[in-house]
């Protein structure tokens, strides 16, 4: 629990004291991870209208530029687990079928007339929203475009009716898009694209396909980054080598679906059940028996482990920060020429997996963020203030909570100041400087090519 305390305001908008969060003492153990409960969390099924802290700042600041960083809503699994029938959902879209969006039907109709979208490379051949009535595997699914929609309309209230972002005669220059080649990332993109500009111009959107999953376009060269990802992999086997219980529950599922213990552990059995978790579908089940909730649970706590124990051994940190740099630069570099007076690409929208929103998160030092849920959000909001012009400042928010000050590099600015975001030129110097200190080099090129010590 956060506790925020509530001072007298001063006229310019900001407490006399700083906004110190005041954290409870904790006089017992912290609560043991409930898998069940972070399994729920994970899935983000659509229920109450979602509380955010987008668009928050002093009333003199002038919100100037949006770039946001999704992950695709919910998708059927990318892994079958052998001999067991595949869970039973329907990917064509319904719109009195539970969850659904009261724009559901208008985004459908709105997507049969995308042909005059200009669609780079092979996205011009992906389908605009899941039409099979099987999935198919990795196919968004209903509840994965109603993820979307919601994100979509909660940014268009804050961003486009409060803060008037954009004109309603923008222009294709204002906005930047670009998505992975799935036809899930496409579609999850086009979703929130529909509810954020409602009946869009289909002859504005320029949809730029990103072959990378981190997004590294032209700098994906890096030796180094590789290097760290294999150390990772080696770390995660070892701990799942010495997870006794973990062993039991592989062993006692591959009995059930009559296949070897190896075998099953490489179909990824967490994948697949969290789909049957997350549609309320009964696990599957064989002649032999069935597998339940508790070889669910004892798989899902591993991998909350293998989470925590990822952010103490800092080789996933090190990979993060040199897969992200890219992704990272492209965004700085765009938030200055706005804060220069350009006024292009003032919304960005990068829609994207769990494995490109998980190394930025780790990369700007938020440790306490949870791993991407299904349709995640990262916003970087740029503001202008009001009274001096020049000066710029960011925000930071992950799925609407405001992160800034988690961030690694201000931390302390927050501890010093009284402003409630971060000046611009903090996040420059450590994508341009530090990012790189830790390797003990200058630049990207030389990071990515500098052995360890």
């Amino acid at each position: 629990v956060h506790l925020i305390p509530v001072n007298p305001v001063k006229e310019d908008g900001l407490n006399p004291k700083s906004r110190k969060r005041i954290m409870p003492d904790l006089l017992t153990e912290p609560p043991a991870i409930d898998p069940v409960y972070e399994a729920r969390v994970y899935c983000n099924i659509p229920a109450v209208a979602e509380r955010s802290m987008e668009g928050h700042a002093p009333h003199y600041f002038k919100l100037v530029s949006v770039q946001v960083l999704i992950r695709h809503g919910d998708r059927y699994p990318l892994y079958a687990i052998p001999k067991t029938r595949r869970p039973d959902i329907d990917c064509t879209l319904l719109p009195n079928r539970k969850p659904s969006h009261p724009q559901l039907e208008a985004f459908m109709k709105h997507m049969s007339k995308g042909s005059a979208a200009r669609m780079d490379g092979t996205l011009s051949s992906l389908p605009r929203y899941p039409t099979h009535s099987v999935c198919e595997m990795g196919e968004l699914t209903q509840t994965g475009v109603v993820q979307h929609l919601r994100n979509g309309q909660l940014l268009r209230e804050i961003y486009i009716n409060k803060h008037k972002l954009l004109p309603s005669d923008w222009t294709a220059k204002q906005l930047y898009l670009e998505t992975t080649g799935k036809s899930r990332t496409l579609q999850s993109a086009l979703a929130l694209l529909y509810t954020f500009l409602p009946d869009f111009d289909w002859k504005k959107i320029n949809m730029r396909h990103q072959w990378s999953t981190i997004f590294c376009s032209g700098s994906c060269d890096c030796p180094m980054r590789n290097h760290f990802l294999e150390e990772e992999q080696r770390r995660q086997y070892s701990l799942r080598v010495k997870n006794n219980d973990l062993e039991k529950i592989y062993v006692d599922m591959a009995k059930i679906v009559g296949i070897p213990t190896r075998q099953l552990r490489a179909s990824n059995p967490i994948d697949s059940l969290l789909c049957y978790f997350c549609h309320n579908v009964s696990f599957p089940c064989t002649k032999t028996g069935c597998i339940g909730m508790e070889h669910f649970k004892v798989i899902k706590r591993h991998q909350l482990e293998d989470e925590k124990e990822r952010q103490e051994k800092k080789l996933y940190f090190l990979y993060a920060l040199l897969a992200t740099h890219p992704l990272l630069n492209q965004t700085v570099n765009r938030l200055q020429r706005i804060a220069d007076g350009k006024k292009e690409e003032v919304f960005v929208l990068y829609s994207a997996h769990d494995v490109t929103l998980s190394p930025v998160l780790s990369a700007l030092g938020i440790t306490e963020a949870r791993f991407p849920r299904f349709a995640a959000r990262l916003v970087f909001e740029l503001w202008q203030d009001g009274k001096r012009p020049k000066e710029h400042f960011i925000r930071i928010l992950y799925n609407g909570a405001d992160v800034t000050f988690q961030t690694s590099f201000c931390k302390d600015y927050y501890k010093r100041s009284s402003k409630p975001m971060c000046p611009l030129e903090k996040f420059v110097s450590f994508v341009k400087r530090d990012m790189f200190l830790v390797f003990n080099s200058t630049s990207y090129y030389d990071a990515c090519r500098r052995r360890p010590l």
